[in-house]
């Protein structure tokens, strides 16, 4: 009679060891696999951004749209979300990074968390994202100010100087916003709320990308830019980019570790 030969309990034991050692090594690979693909896919969107804000400058004589009709009332002066609607239709899913699909107000965690749900009654389709608008990319009226923001502040076209250094369309938890030169670090990672009208650069200083946000500039490059260098990007005309920078270690502990431009 032959005996029939069976795994003993230490060989087995080694066989489980083998397994949670690769399973060890695997897992982080896994993870900065499906990281890196989130990232291609949030650069991936903005280059459809980019031919809809083509598209939609194409139509309009290079200008941008007005801006908000809340400022100048309801003659068809819309906000990016409507002015761009022909070009995204029912695919509002575009209007959020991969990193960031669920709203704050439905429990979304900042830095990964779109902005919305909510239901004003000029938003027709896109109600919430977490993509915003560099606010001064609009065309005001002559003359006039918006959102208490110079006139001679904005853009109102794409043929400008210098588009490569004009943020356009970027990873943001508000759908817009107004930097202004001074505008000072969320001294959190998540502290976010800035405060009426000030310190407006924390609605694009967002952690999304390992220190960096994913941004589509004027010159319809995709391009992913550190933190650091949003304070040193052409924000509106008369912003001056070589302006001192904020002390990362005082006013952002939680930014000093990360690179800065240039390194």
């Amino acid at each position: 009679m032959k005996t029939k030969r069976a795994f003993t309990l230490v060989e087995l034991l080694v066989v489980i060891a083998i397994i949670a050692l690769l399973m060890s090594i695997l897992m982080p690979a896994l993870a900065r696999v499906k990281k890196q693909a989130k990232d291609v896919l949030c650069q991936s969107n903005l280059q459809q951004w980019r031919l809809c804000f083509q598209m939609y400058l194409d139509t309009w004589d290079n200008s941008f749209n007005f801006g908000w009709p809340s400022v100048y009332g309801d003659n068809g002066l819309m906000e990016w979300h409507n002015s761009l609607e022909p070009c995204y239709g029912d695919n509002i899913e575009l209007g959020s990074c991969p990193t960031a699909t669920k709203p704050y107000t439905e429990g979304g965690q900042m830095p990964f968390a779109a902005w919305g749900v909510y239901n004003p009654p000029w938003l027709r389709k896109m109600r919430y994202g977490s993509y915003g608008i560099n606010g001064y990319a609009h065309n005001p009226p002559s003359g006039m100010e918006s959102h208490d923001r110079p006139a001679n502040y904005f853009w109102r076209t794409a043929d400008v100087k210098r588009p490569a250094r004009i943020p356009l369309f970027m990873d943001a938890w508000r759908f817009d916003g107004w930097p202004l030169q001074g505008d000072r670090p969320p001294f959190f990672e998540n502290d976010y709320f800035e405060g009426a009208w000030e310190n407006q650069m924390r609605r694009f200083c967002v952690n999304r990308h390992d220190g960096a946000i994913h941004c589509l500039y004027m010159d319809f490059s995709v391009r992913r830019t550190l933190l650091k260098c949003l304070w040193s990007l052409k924000w509106h005309r008369l912003y001056n980019e070589d302006a001192p920078k904020p002390n990362w270690d005082t006013e952002a502990p939680w930014m000093s570790k990360f690179k800065g431009c240039g390194q």
